[in-house]
């Protein structure tokens, strides 16, 4: 029955991700694995299951049948592994899981933390970094993921609450260069610290009139790091937009403060985002889920 089986994750992994190295990462073997066990099971079969070029596959109408029922046959088994799942009521295995890097630091990666002491036999792979990650090239399960999902076909998400960005700036920067009091005061002599990633600067967005606006100002400072950022606005650099979770403690202690209240806040939507599955494992459902509970309150504008 085993024997059976065998290279049928491989054959249908290939199908649905496009190419053998495509499947290849999903499976995290070597693509020189997904193509002998798909030779190997065409061998079996006595058929071809793809047609192959040097610059594409296809099924062959065999192949299209082929892969209908061994679909069903996984999703069966896929099932069946669920109900397993679901009975030993224990979140177990290892999930990988990439994140903006200082919201991970700061805010998401204690939280996980206090979720895998709940857990004893769930293991994490955090990896904390600002670029948008491709999760079928790098083997994770999850990631967390800011602001407009542009790029998100094929991606199941979950929303994970909001940054809301304040505007803020030391005591000294505005007593030196004035202190603007509503969005039309943002002129010269300001300056801004902006963020920029991969050569494109954030602009800020503010909630005017029904309407989302731009604000831009010269500015000797743009980084892919939200901590530098911090750092320059305390040292009087400039203007910061920073989120609310990161600013909270420096205008607490009045080393920032906010240049002026937004009637209506601006904010960028986090969320956890996945590749589709035929189920979802209690594992990766349990990160989740903590995550959809615990992360919202930490995010709050006051």
């Amino acid at each position: 029955m085993s024997q059976r089986l065998q290279g049928i994750e491989e054959f249908v992994a290939a199908v649905e991700a496009g190419s053998f190295a495509l499947a290849a990462q999903r499976l995290h073997v070597t693509r020189s694995a997904v193509a002998k066990s798909i030779a190997r099971l065409e061998a079996r079969l006595d058929t071809r299951l793809f047609l192959r070029t040097t610059r594409s596959q296809s099924l062959t109408e065999e192949g299209h049948g082929y892969y209908e029922r061994c679909r069903r046959a996984l999703a069966e088994l896929d099932a069946a592994e669920a109900l397993t799942d679901a009975a030993r009521h224990t979140a177990a295995g290892l999930v990988r899981l990439s994140m903006p890097a200082m919201l991970g630091r700061l805010k998401v990666g204690p939280l996980l933390l206090a979720l895998a002491r709940q857990h004893p036999q769930l293991s994490l792979e955090l990896a904390f970094n600002d670029r948008r990650v491709d999760l079928v090239e790098e083997g994770l399960d999850l990631a967390i993921r800011s602001g407009e999902l542009d790029d998100s076909a094929g991606l199941v998400a979950r929303p994970v609450g909001v940054q809301w960005m304040l505007l803020c700036a030391a005591p000294a920067y505005l007593a030196e260069r004035g202190h603007p009091r509503d969005l039309a005061a943002l002129v010269v002599p300001h300056e801004a610290v902006y963020y920029a990633r991969d050569g494109q600067v954030s602009p800020w967005r503010f909630h005017e009139g029904g309407t989302v606006v731009e604000a831009a100002l010269p500015s000797r400072l743009r980084c892919d790091s939200a901590e530098v950022l911090l750092e320059a606005a305390l040292g009087g650099m400039g203007l910061a937009r920073l989120p609310a979770w990161l600013a909270a403690d420096a205008l607490a202690a009045g080393t920032l403060v906010r240049v002026f209240d937004e009637p209506v806040p601006f904010g960028f939507p986090l969320h956890v985002i996945r590749t589709p599955s035929r189920y979802l494992p209690l594992k990766t459902r349990v990160v989740i889920d903590w995550l959809v509970e615990h992360l919202p309150p930490l995010l709050a504008t006051r």
